[in-house]
């Protein structure tokens, strides 16, 4: 039971489950997501969007081949889904996205079919390869290759999930829109103000505004989601 469950009440916090009612929670396969920031296929159904009451159902369900993660069918119930993954239900024409909410819990938010095509991904590092090629290690654990030269660490890339190609770069600069995924502002939509840079053990620090507050955090705990407008449906008080 503990290799393929987790006890509810000491699951990860993040998680938006009931912890009381039931005594074991799947446990996702491990991926490229720490486990806390991720969830179960298995737990998505049944827990957060209720479209299942048992694990049979579940697999009832992705047997028949209709769950979308990220534009692939899966069929696996312990696979592994985390932040800004989409969840794609073309028969019932329902799709949607993995966020994190002001009180830091995983949660999911309805988008439009068009957006479920794209996913928000954060670049970590780069590394120049032989035949002068870009290498982009992401913040889901994937590298890509790219000729683009001017995408740098920290940047965002806006990922197109049916043509498997960069559709945007999204620079972590002044006035860019920053989605908080940690830190005492997460889940908050922000506008970046400035990056105050330190040496030795500091981390870089951000000041950003949210309507007329001005606040600070780790460069590391924002995520550039646009420039003008933001390119995923995120709301301020969700």
């Amino acid at each position: 039971m503990g290799k393929n469950h987790l006890h509810r009440i000491s699951a990860p916090k993040r998680w938006a489950i009931h912890r009381k009612e039931l005594k074991f929670i799947t446990r996702p396969k491990p991926g490229t997501t720490k486990l806390e920031n991720s969830i179960s296929l298995n737990s998505l159904l049944k827990e957060m969007l209720n479209h299942a009451k048992t694990s049979r159902e579940v697999k009832q369900i992705l047997n028949s081949g209709k769950i979308q993660i990220n534009k692939k069918i899966r069929k696996d119930p312990k696979f592994s889904i985390g932040l800004f993954d989409t969840i794609s239900i073309d028969d019932l024409k329902e799709y949607y996205r993995i966020l994190i909410n002001q009180k830091g819990k995983l949660t999911v938010k309805k988008i439009s079919k068009e957006e479920s095509n794209i996913k928000p991904l954060k670049v970590m590092n780069k590394t120049i390869l032989n035949g002068n090629k870009l290498q982009l290690n992401l913040s889901n654990g994937h590298n890509i290759m790219t000729d683009k030269k001017d995408i740098e660490v920290s940047d965002t890339i806006i990922f197109n999930l049916e043509k498997n190609k960069i559709e945007q770069v999204i620079k972590l600069e002044k006035g860019a829109i920053i989605y908080l995924i940690n830190g005492n502002k997460i889940g908050h939509v922000g506008n970046l103000q400035n990056i105050k840079g330190f040496r030795g053990m500091q981390d870089t620090m951000i000041s950003f505004m949210i309507d007329k507050d001005k606040f600070e955090t780790l460069k590391e705990y924002a995520i550039a989601i646009g420039k003008d407008k933001p390119f995923i449906l995120i709301e301020n008080g969700e």
